[in-house]
Order: structure tokens, then sequence, then C-alpha cells
């Protein structure tokens, strides 16, 4: 993401509606996934092959550039950083055996392993790490996700033009040792430094590819538990398991294939023939597998929603957006048309997603906010009608291609034209990447997203919608919104900080700076030889490093 963290997923066509991610996202273990992560004492005794489905192809595994949950999941698997999340979402030694924080929670450092090396043979070294995080704030490099390192010193100030690279806080000491000075503390630095975008980088491997990093199996170099064997273009890619990763012997599975399929039941098929071991389900299909021991569902911190561009002049009118958000019945999306755990979201944060502290969850604060109400938003409706001086609104309403995406599209579109008179709802559907450039390029009226969190903090969600932020893709802006998340950003105070978080998620609900719809669920078959596929609740998805098949006839 994207944060995810960001729109796909890594082990299913659906899981379900994760192709629509632009970043990070997660979820629970599942049922199927016995004893999850590093701490199973299974021994593998079958061909370790693993056979997945995603909606999507890979964008970029470039860290630079990559923005989606897609190419964050792959690289989580055939790279890492710093640190990675482990089955519990605590971070773990990665690339790093060690680090240090100093008194004040401003300065880490951490101590490299010696002995590591990228799959060309060269050494990982604290200077890959230097030189990858300045790539990423390098202002002419356009990454969208440079603004996940304000935290660190210089960062913004050189990704906005307005400082030197050699100010930003990240210094390679020597090839072992890499020193990071943060602006304020930050408990969830360490976790931040195991996602995609803080992978490291070899220079002289990435001035050789140029514009061709990260682009193919070739031009991609690896340094974690798997490395492409392949990548052909919309139809998939091939991990297997790297010999020369410094934890190898850790690493059971010898291959992971993950075929693109963009339909549903496609999908079903693959699996009930077994050419796959795990695949994702829509709502028509969980009554008819809901008593399959192979079933189960999962609720996760993701958020999917309307977002408005406030270039369009009808979509400036805060009565006009606070109508449609009131105007079409998102439990009826959750419960009906989605049945795979999703529940209505009337919010920005997600519930159960983190705790503050006070040590209740941070939903506990706000509440829901808005929803639907089709009284309350004809009321509205005609309000901003008055005010644009019009009788009717034409909107293009731009979404996904899956078919999951088409079904919530089209309900909503019915929904607002049967709601709100005037209104006309013409859907735009377009492929994944396609619809990323259109979003990234402000080319759009209203859109339907999603996000994921990126790391375990509300910033990953709130701070989205800071006037003229990467992801602020409506463009929607609020001086005192901006100054609540400057506010947190610099803020010792662990709890005036999560009173400006909360109030700035109030404003952004309040102006309907976006619509939520659900908080993701999804439904899924997994076949039980599967075992301890780590899924993650922020950051990548997805971890591969412990899993492995046991018990297929």
């Amino acid at each position: 993401m994207n944060k995810k963290k960001g729109f796909a997923l890594a082990t299913s066509v659906t899981l379900i509606s994760s192709a629509f991610l632009a970043a990070c996202s997660g979820g629970e273990e599942t049922p199927n996934n016995e004893g999850n992560g590093s701490g199973s004492e299974g021994t593998p005794d079958e061909a370790q092959v693993l056979n997945l489905l995603d909606g999507s192809d890979i964008p970029s595994l470039n860290p630079t550039l990559a923005t989606d949950a897609v190419s964050f999941n792959v690289l989580n698997n055939v790279q890492e950083g710093l640190y990675r999340m482990d089955e519990n979402d605590e971070p773990t030694p990665g690339m790093a055996e060690s680090h240090e924080v100093s008194e004040d929670g401003l300065t880490y450092t951490f101590k490299l392993r010696e002995g590591a090396t990228w799959s060309n043979g060269e050494p990982v070294t604290a200077n890959d790490f230097e030189y990858a995080w300045k790539e990423v704030l390098n202002p002419d490099n356009g990454s969208q996700y440079a603004y996940v390192m304000s935290i660190i010193e210089g960062a913004e100030a050189y990704n906005t033009g307005e400082g030197e690279r050699d100010a930003v806080g990240v210094t390679a000491v020597d090839e072992q040792t890499l020193e990071v000075k943060l602006t304020a503390p930050a408990d969830y630095f360490l976790g931040l430094t195991s996602f995609g975008v803080f992978m490291p980088k070899l220079e002289s491997f990435d001035q050789e590819q140029g514009e061709n990093m990260g682009t193919s199996a070739e031009t991609t170099l690896y340094n974690g538990p798997f490395k492409l064997e392949s990548w052909e273009r919309e139809q998939g890619w091939k991990m297997v398991k790297n010999e020369d990763y410094w934890d190898s012997e850790t690493v059971k599975l010898d291959e992971i294939n993950v075929r693109v399929v963009k339909e549903v039941q496609t999908g079903v098929n693959l699996y009930e023939n077994g050419d796959v071991d795990r695949t994702g389900l829509t709502s028509e299909l969980v009554a008819q597998f809901q008593e399959n021991e192979d079933f189960s569902t999962v609720v996760e911190p993701t958020l999917f929603y309307l977002q408005f561009n406030s270039a369009v002049e009808a979509l400036d009118n805060q009565n006009i957006r606070n109508a449609i958000d009131r105007a079409y019945d998102k439990e009826a999306i959750s419960e009906t048309l989605l049945a795979n755990g999703s529940i209505p979201a009337n919010y920005l944060v997600p519930k159960d997603f983190v705790t503050g502290p006070d040590g209740n969850d941070f939903r506990d604060i706000n509440g829901d906010i808005g929803g639907y109400n089709v009284e309350e938003a004809q009321q509205l409706w005609e309000a901003g009608l008055e005010e644009l001086g019009t009788d009717t609104v034409e909107l293009e309403f731009l979404n996904y291609d899956s078919e999951t995406a088409k079904q919530i599209g089209e309900f909503i579109k019915g929904e607002l034209e049967k709601n709100l008179e005037g209104i006309s709802v013409t859907i735009k559907q377009q492929p994944f990447n396609n619809k990323l450039e259109l979003e990234s390029a402000g080319d759009f009226e209203m859109s339907f997203a999603g996000w994921g969190p990126d790391y375990q903090d509300p910033m990953t969600f709130v701070d989205l919608f800071v006037t003229d932020g990467p992801y602020n893709r409506g463009k929607w802006s609020n001086e005192e919104f901006d100054a609540l998340i400057e506010s947190a950003k610099s803020s010792t105070d662990s709890e005036q900080r999560w009173a400006d978080l909360a109030a700035a998620e109030k404003i952004v609900l309040e102006e309907s700076a976006i619509s939520p719809v659900y908080q993701r669920g999804s439904a899924r078959l997994t076949k039980p030889y599967v075992k301890d596929i780590v899924e993650h609740a922020f950051g990548a998805d997805y971890s591969y490093k412990w899993a492995y098949i046991e018990g297929k006839e």
C-alpha cells in the first residue's frame, strides 16, 4: 500500500476485495493456519510447493516506487528489511541482528548481521539501507510513499526540496552499523522498518538497472527468504527458496506459484480441481461452502471507501458529499453483497486495530459518524443543489474490474440514483494498474478505494488526508485538520497525541472528505495441508517464511 499500505491480495483472487488496495493490509490468523509462525514444530513430509492466486499483477518491485499491497506482499517475501514482523506481529531481527535506542527515544542504532548477502553474492551493508531510504525521499524520484518516512530527521525537508540529502538522519556509520535519528519518539518505528518502502537496495545494481529496476525477475535483487524465478505479466509469478538467505534453514517451502485470476468462480474451480491451495469466495459462494471444513472468515483492519475529487464542483460541496455518504445502505453491501465477515463502516480508523494510552480501542473515542439515513441524505442533497444553483449532478464513478467491485459499484449507483433526485452516475471500470494511474493523476470524479495499515498506529489512516498529501487524491483540504496532524506528529505527550488524532478523524468524517463503506472481511477456502502462513494486521499481508505443506495426499 498504498498500506499498506495501499490494493491487492497475495493468496487468493479475492480475500475478496484486496485487489482494490493501494496499501498493505492484513488479517488475523485463521483456523487453517494451525500454529502460524516460527514457533511451529511441524515437520514437512510432502513436496514443498504452495499454489496460490492473486487478483492482479505486480505493479513494481522497486521499493522506491511500490505503492500497493501486491507489490508489498511480494517484497516482504523476496526481500528483508532491518526487522521482520513475526507471527504475533512483533518485530523480529532481519538484516539487523540487534538495535539500541537512545534514552530520549530519538536515535536508533542498528547492528547488521555479518554474512547476509544479496542474490548476486554481494554483502548486504548499512549503505544499502541509507541509499535506499534516501532514494525514497529523493524528490526527483517522486515516491508516493516518501511521507511515511517523515518521522526521520530531515526527511520531509529533503523530500520537499527544502533540505539536503546529507541532512537526512540515516547514516551508515560503517558496513555493519546504521544510525537513524527521529524527530519524535515513535513506538511503531521498529516495526515500520519491516515495511516494503524500507527495504534496502544495492546502489550499483539500482544504478545499472535504472528505470527497469523491479520490473522483472531479472531486474530485481533478492535478500529475503525467496526469490523470483519467473514473472509473466498478467499471468503470474514463481518464487523459489533463496538458498543464500541468512536464515534459509527456517524456510521449508521450495516453491510458491501464483496465478493471476480475476474471476472468483475460476479460482474456486482451480481449488476444487486441486490446482491451487487457497481461494477467496464471493457472497453467492459462501452459502455453498460455509459448512466445508476448508472454509474460514476473518475481519481485517482494512477500510474501503468512496473518495471524492474536490476539483469537481459538486463534490467540493460538503452538503453534496454528506448526502452521498448517507444515501446508500452500507449494511446491505457488507451483509448481502459481500457476506464474508465484512462490517459496515462509518469511521476511518478500523475497529480492533490499535489501543490507546488508556488501553481502549481507538474506535471507542469517536464511535460512528454519518451513515445510512435516506431522509437526512435528501435534505442535505436539496441544500447542496440549491448552493450549486442546479437541479442535476452527473458523476463518473471510477471502479476496479473485478466482479465483486462491479457488484458494489452497481449497487451504490442504484442507491444514489434511487434516493437522490437529479443525480446520474456513470461507472468506469478499469484494470488495477490503470485505476491506480488515473487516481494518482487526479483523473477521476468519485472513486472506490481502500487502505490497509502500513504500521500499527492511527496515523497510518488519518494522515492520508493532509493537504497535498500523496494519497489525498481528492485534494480535500482543512487547515484545522492539518494542524492537528502536525501536532500529533511532533507530540511527546501520548494522551494529547491520541486526542489530536481523534479530533482529526472526526473532521474527516463530519465533512465527508471520504465516505467509508466497509471494514474488510474475507471468506476463503484453504487446503488443510497448508500450514503456518502468517497473516499480518498491518504492513504486508502475508509471510511465507514459516509456511510448509504437511499431510497432502
